[in-house]
């Protein structure tokens, strides 16, 4: 496999009323093309500020960022980026925001077209897309979501809490079908979660950050050894409970 994403010590500061606060120690590591990555750490020690900065949304203080080996600057349309909230537009039909991205970018093509008609068909999506948001269930809406981050076809997806507004139930089978859909593309992906049973059932393998300012405390390779792999099937493990544990204790320090 290729590397896909490095971050290079990337450093954050925010300037408060009471003086200079340091969000982000320098930070490293790398995620090879295809892989499923998960970043966890303690409430409010940076994570979603990380990937902000590697989407291009919020500026570092220092530090490089590098795609496919050629480094970016701001945003980029090799990051695709899926948030909390779908942010579906209500009145527009689900075809219609599927390819937004598209249009926005310039290039709702014949050929793009045809590309995310063959996403909507392959994931079973087709059928609803002449009906409105309001009309599908919260994980039908992520999955249409996820599409649209797709249409454009970024190199790497960054999932920022992508599924934490979900209930519980709805949250597991929507893992299952994004997971499949993210292993079937062969999309290589960086998830922030606060779950650490989501980041381990769905990832490859997962950075463990310290308290604020936040720097790497340590990457766990996540290895169910099994060959047709599914979020469902790695909770069942006899393995789960050993990572989860091993990594409860290490979040825990840091609190």
């Amino acid at each position: 496999m290729s590397e896909m994403l490095r971050v290079e010590n990337i450093t954050k500061k925010y300037q408060a009323k009471n003086g200079e606060i340091e969000a982000l120690k320098p930070i490293h590591f790398a995620i090879q093309e295809g892989e499923f990555v998960s970043l966890i750490g303690p409430s409010g020690c940076g994570k979603s500020t990380l990937l902000s900065i590697i989407a291009g949304l919020e500026p570092k203080n220092s530090g490089e960022i590098f795609i496919g080996g050629e480094k970016v600057q701001g945003i980029s349309p090799k990051i695709g980026y899926m948030l909390q909230k779908d942010s579906l537009l209500e009145w527009r039909t689900i075809w219609n925001n599927v390819t937004f991205g598209l249009e926005i970018r310039g290039i709702k093509t014949k050929e793009n077209e045809a590309y995310v008609e063959e996403l909507l068909k392959k994931y079973k999506i087709s059928e609803f897309k002449d009906k409105y948001p309001s009309q599908l269930s919260g994980g039908m809406r992520q999955r249409v979501a996820l599409i649209r981050t797709l249409a454009v076809k970024p190199n790497i997806l960054l999932l920022d809490e992508a599924f934490s507004a979900l209930d519980y139930q709805t949250r597991i089978m929507v893992t299952k079908d994004i997971y499949h859909i993210l292993k079937n593309e062969n999309k290589t992906v960086l998830m922030v979660t606060h779950d650490i049973s989501e980041a381990i059932s769905m990832s490859d393998r997962i950075i463990v950050l310290t308290s604020r300012p936040a720097s790497v405390k340590k990457i766990h390779t996540i290895d169910f050894k099994m060959q047709d792999r599914d979020p469902l099937n790695c909770r069942q493990s006899p393995l789960f409970s050993e990572y989860f544990n091993t990594l409860w204790k290490e979040l825990e320090v840091h609190e």
